[in-house]
């Protein structure tokens, strides 16, 4: 049954085709408005330009209050857009002055974290509050023509039932309630407005002719229409003379809607009226397609434009590092490239979906590395968290102890570790480093205030010390001179103990000064001082608690000295074959020959060194 309907509606419209092209051309009028609605649509979501590159924060918050206010989330997406992107320098400016605070007062970079203020809370909450809303209101409004494609299919079917039925006295009332309610339920998918109109105009067109009984009144109706289309034409002519081109498109837009509801006319005005109205609109679209062609050209370059910027911001796309500070400058040329786009102006409609999606896709694609590592980072900031407090458990540990040197030496050792950690979380990062920083201190304060009390012990030292220099002196004056004695003088001075360091060198002089004179009026000579002083030597190193570490130490020297001196000694010899007989040749073999003798002399006494070291 519905397909017969069908059949008999397309039936209608080709005889009404066939009987009038005025009626044809007016079917073709409204047609036309419905591809113009997507053109409609691109105007309307664009809004009264505003500038504001002189807006303050609060302005441009207040600003986007008031944008969010009227609802209409396609007119001020553009706005939006613009609103965003000068919030976005001042957000940026002010971080970059926040950095150079930070670094003034010597914070360093990758240590600098800015912290937004209320009033960038709240625009960010605003604009992605819009952004949600806007995407809602987008899938409402589908839902919304789905519905309405589904009430005008309803109406459809009511106004077949009413055709296709018997006349009462009703069928004039129920057709213009039909005709309200057909007018009221707003727009479909594009992809069926233009046959639900063919289906509502002949279904229509058929109830008007197969009532002649109302003809009259449908003269009548038409007439009144008439009137309603002329003035609709003279506004539509009036349109040709406003200066701003959208606002003369959105007005038009809403004549065509208005037109193509109010219904026929008289057939012999139908064509006259439609031609007037399609001239109006005419030299309205013709000033827009002359505009559009002069930008085409404009539109072009800003293409190029931004294809340039997706081959630029495409160079970031595996961007990798291992420090805050190279991402903060990356971030900063991908947010200046951000910039760039935003500022590049349109580009033929065909291409924008194409290069957004591209471009956006990159940008996000950045940001989520970016994301990946600072995710990482927080990792490894817990890790050496740990490395802290565990660090900071054994300082703590330590901080009381009275071994001082072992002490000390171990809490140096934590120091140069705390130094290799790396990055810790930044709300416990003073917390961490004062606490470690307090055991340390505690300890060393322990040592300094000990050390007063042995600085004290060390210059009674240092006063015993002076006392056997100068009996030494006074004994190498005199006539009982003794190898024992000396040993006896030297035990005594290396068991009193430690001096104050600055005057360690100084007192080991005095020493040494005074046993070279008692050793030089002792009578010992050549070979036997040199034998006597290293066995001296020995004795005092004996002394020493770490005496078997400085031995055997003392022992590989020697032991280095004498292989060093052979070696010298296989080299010379070897080069003595090569010379060749003559007076320069001879004198340097004569050279070489003091060298080797040196050098077998040096040997000898090495090894007797060894051959007393051996005694200890």
């Amino acid at each position: 049954m519905d397909k017969e309907k069908e059949t008999s509606e397309e039936e209608k419209v080709t005889q009404a085709e066939n009987q009038s092209t005025v009626e044809g051309k007016e079917e073709n009028t409204k047609d036309r408005a419905a591809s113009e609605e997507e053109d409609a649509s691109h105007e309307e979501e664009e809004h009264e330009a505003v500038d504001y590159s002189n807006f303050s924060k609060k302005q441009l918050i207040e600003a986007l209050k008031e944008l969010l206010a009227t609802g209409k989330y396609l007119k001020i997406d553009a706005a939006i857009v613009d609103i965003k992107a000068h919030f976005d320098e001042i957000f940026n400016k002010e971080k970059a002055e926040a950095l150079k605070d930070f670094l003034s007062n010597g914070g360093s970079e990758d240590d600098f974290q800015y912290r937004t203020t209320d009033s960038d809370k709240i625009f960010f909450a605003l604009y992605n509050d819009f952004r949600e809303r806007k995407s809602q209101y987008l899938k409402e409004q589908e839902k919304q023509k789905e519905k309405n494609l589904f009430a005008k299919n309803q109406i459809l079917d009511r106004l077949r039932e009413l055709v296709d039925g018997e006349e009462t006295t009703h069928s004039i009332n129920t057709i213009k309630q039909i005709q309200e309610e057909w007018k009221s339920i707003g727009p479909v998918p594009s992809a069926q407005n233009r046959n639900l109109w063919a289906s509502y105009n002949a279904l229509m067109d058929r109830f008007y002719d197969n009532r002649s009984i109302y003809f009259e009144l449908k003269e009548l109706d038409r007439k009144k229409n008439l009137e309603q289309k002329l003035d609709i034409v003279d506004r539509a002519e009036a349109l040709n003379k406003v200066e701003d081109l959208k606002d003369a498109i959105r007005a038009l837009n809403e004549l065509h809607e208005e037109f193509k509801h109010i219904g026929p006319v008289p057939r012999e005005e139908q064509e006259p009226l439609w031609q007037r109205f399609k001239a109006a609109s005419d030299a309205v679209y013709d000033k827009r397609k002359e505009y559009y062609e002069g930008q085409k050209e404009v539109f072009k370059q800003n293409l190029q434009k931004k294809e340039g910027l997706i081959a630029k911001l495409s160079e970031f796309k595996d961007f990798s590092a291992s420090r805050i500070k190279d991402w903060n400058i990356k971030t900063k040329e991908v947010l200046e490239i951000q910039k760039e786009w935003e500022t590049s102006g349109p580009v033929p409609r065909e291409f924008g979906k194409e290069v957004n999606k591209k471009f956006w896709g990159l940008f996000k694609e950045f940001f989520h590395n970016k994301n990946l590592f600072f995710k990482e980072l927080d990792e490894i900031r817990l890790t050496n968290k740990n490395k802290a407090e565990e660090l900071i458990s054994k300082a703590e540990q330590l901080m009381d102890s009275t071994d001082w040197q072992e002490t000390a030496n171990k809490l140096i050792g934590l120091q140069q570790e705390w130094k290799k950690i790396g990055p810790t979380p930044e709300k416990v990062r003073d917390d961490l480093y004062s606490r470690f920083k307090s055991a340390c201190d505690t300890f060393f304060e322990n040592r300094r205030n000990s050390n007063k009390q042995v600085n004290k012990e060390f210059e009674e030292n240092l006063k015993e010390k002076e006392a056997v220099c100068k009996a030494i002196l006074e004994e190498a004056a005199g006539d009982a001179l003794t190898e024992p004695r000396l040993e006896e003088l030297i035990g005594k001075f290396n068991a009193i103990g430690f001096v104050p360091r600055k005057n360690m060198k100084e007192i080991q002089a005095k020493f040494n000064e005074a046993v070279d004179t008692y050793v030089k009026n002792l009578g010992i000579e050549g070979g036997n001082k040199d034998e006597f002083l290293f066995r001296l030597n020995l004795n005092k190193i004996q002394a020493d608690p770490n005496s078997n570490r400085v031995l055997n130490k003392k022992e590989h020297g020697i032991r280095k000295q004498i292989s060093d001196l052979e070696n010298n000694i296989t080299l010379w010899k070897n080069n003595l074959e090569f010379f060749a007989s003559s007076k320069t040749a001879d004198k340097l073999k004569g050279q070489f020959d003091q060298k080797i003798q040196k050098a077998e002399m040096e040997i000898e006494k090495l090894k007797k060194k060894l051959s007393i070291l051996r005694e200890f």
